[in-house]
């Protein structure tokens, strides 16, 4: 199932600095970012191997999660705050606010082969 976990972040006269690492296994190869999305639903997906982190740097976003067993909605809204996403957990992200801009850094390239876009059914969740 997904983590929120805080980053570790420096408060000093001179601004804040927000550290990114050892969060997911592996060295990152990837990273992207989503900005100007408005209402419109992102992602849709999970994957074979490829673990994410979600960072929303700037507004706010909903990001919406099902692993098969439980499903469950984060509201990323803090530059500090970052959403694990491991494979198995079917995704997606929307009602971003107009000033959004999710980062998002991952442990593999881009294959599509690694995508699987069909969510799971309904009855394989377990309420918990």
């Amino acid at each position: 199932m997904p983590l929120l976990v805080e980053l570790n972040t420096f408060n000093t006269g001179a601004g804040n600095l927000t550290v990114f690492e050892k969060i997911i296994p592996g060295t990152i190869k990837r990273v992207f970012y989503i900005y100007g999305a408005g209402e419109s639903q992102r992602g849709g997906h999970r994957h074979h191997k490829t673990w994410n982190a979600l960072i929303c740097i700037h507004g706010s976003c909903r990001v919406y999660s099902n692993d098969g067993e439980k499903e469950e909605y984060f509201i990323l809204d803090n530059p500090t705050s970052c959403l694990i996403l491991e494979p198995k957990d079917w995704h997606i992200m929307d009602s971003f606010s107009d000033d959004a801009i999710l980062i998002v850094l991952s442990n593999e390239y881009y294959d599509i082969a690694d995508y699987i876009d069909e969510p799971y059914l309904l009855n394989q969740i377990v309420s918990q």
